[in-house]
């Protein structure tokens, strides 16, 4: 395998990692908030659970809208000009909200915000190969998505300390700026603050930097004519892009609606343990992404999709009809059951065909959108029959990945070992 592509020497390559890594854990920070202040939005602006379901849709319908389109985009501008517009459009929509916090206001910035991380996910990755020497690549993309879920872990936290420290005595100096701009009942409004601060400290950094040249490979660009449809002609690319809309709906599903159900039927504050069981999930599924990496090392991936479904369906099962702190560790271990499915969906994918794994992946890409769409129907649902029984409707998308794990027939199965010593040799 050739090296890295750059023209810096070792320390300058170092920089820019840790900068690629930084960028991981923005956009994990400013993705994962919504699910832990869903509470506090809904009872400042006294939406219903169908209103509140647009929050999410507003968010999550960016991927789908620009994910294609940013492929094209980084091949018209290069990585540097995208980083920068995608930054300044989270920066821009997290002022947005902050300094105007109405709901319509909301779903305008997060749509707009949702476009910026959307661009930044189609850019992160060839940079990261590039930057790191493809020999590399594997092991640096297990960081880069550790950071993104150090970010999902703490991203909750962020909340909950805003939430205690804001309108209280002996604050921190920077929270008290805060406090002129946000509105005592509303402190959720803070976390907005911050991200356009970090939004604003990445533009920076971004700036600064001198990128190498990145050399698209085949498998990640993306055409469109006659070779997307081709692919969109084909049964087995929509029933894949069906499981990744599936999977991140699930995700989100949990993640936007944990918080909500377990204040309305457990009596638990969002703003603390609401939001800690969300920080779990997170931190869970950044923990079962590691197990994932060997288990697939011993275990055909099929197998693995299946199991780990299972788990998620009685987790979920148990959240949802348990009581006592057996709920709050059901919801929390379902983060664990979730987090092998994207990246086994991802791969079944894409070993299924042999031609234009870039446009197919930006095919699957696009079905983050069930990230939009399974919240929405959840609080749309929850008006009708109640929030506990709308929740229920996880199961659809869950049985569907099930459906995948047992029906996949890729061309190329995953590398397997048979033993430990073999593992490290």
């Amino acid at each position: 395998m050739p090296g890295p592509n750059l023209d810096f020497d070792r320390k300058k390559q170092t920089k820019i990692l840790l900068l690629i890594f930084l960028i991981f854990f923005v956009i994990s920070l400013m993705s994962n908030i919504l699910g832990p202040i869903i509470p506090g939005i809904i009872e400042s602006f006294s939406l219903s659970y169908g209103l509140a379901g647009f929050l999410p849709f507003a968010f999550f319908v960016a991927y789908g809208v620009m994910s294609l389109p940013s492929g094209l985009l980084v091949e018209r501008w290069r990585e540097k000009p995208v980083l920068l517009l995608a930054f300044s459009l989270a920066a821009i929509g997290a002022l947005l909200f902050a300094f105007n916090p109405q709901f319509g206001s909301a779903l305008s910035s997060l749509f707009i915000i949702g476009m910026g991380m959307a661009m930044l996910q189609v850019v992160i990755n060839p940079l990261l190969r590039v930057t790191g020497g493809e020999e590399h690549f594997a092991f640096n993309s297990v960081l880069g998505q550790l950071a993104f879920g150090a970010a999902s872990f703490l991203s909750p936290m962020l909340y909950s300390y805003m939430d205690r420290s804001l309108f209280t005595a002996g604050a921190p100096s920077w929270i008290q700026m805060l406090e002129q701009w946000v509105p005592q009942d509303m402190k959720w409004v803070s976390v907005y603050f911050v991200f356009a601060l970090f939004a604003g400290l990445m533009l920076i950094l971004i700036g600064l930097t001198n990128f190498p040249k990145v050399e698209l490979k085949e498998d990640e660009k993306v055409e469109l004519g006659k070779t997307l449809k081709s692919l969109l002609s084909k049964r087995m690319v929509w029933l894949y892009f069906l499981g990744i809309f599936s999977y991140v709906g699930t995700e989100q599903g949990i993640a936007n609606w944990v918080s909500q159900f377990l204040q309305d039927y457990h009596g638990v504050d969002p703003s603390t343990g609401g939001a800690q069981v969300i920080s779990y999930f997170w931190g869970l599924l950044t923990l079962g992404c590691l197990l994932g990496l060997v288990l697939l090392k011993f275990m055909d991936s099929k197998l693995v999709l299946v199991i780990f479904t299972i788990g998620g369906i009685i987790s979920l099962l148990t959240g949802l009809l348990g009581q006592g702190n057996l709920v709050l560790i059901a919801f929390a271990f379902s983060g664990f059951c979730l987090s092998v499915m994207w990246s086994i969906l991802i791969s079944l994918a894409l070993n299924s065909v042999d031609f234009a794994h870039g446009t197919f992946a930006g095919l699957l890409c696009s079905g983050i959108v069930g990230g939009a769409i399974v919240p929405l129907i959840i609080g749309t649902l929850a008006d009708l029959v109640g929030l506990q029984s709308a929740m229920f409707f996880l199961f659809i998308p869950l049985g569907y990945i099930l459906f995948i794990g047992i029906w996949a027939k890729p061309l190329v199965s995953n590398s397997r070992v048979k033993s430990f010593k073999e593992l490290f040799s």
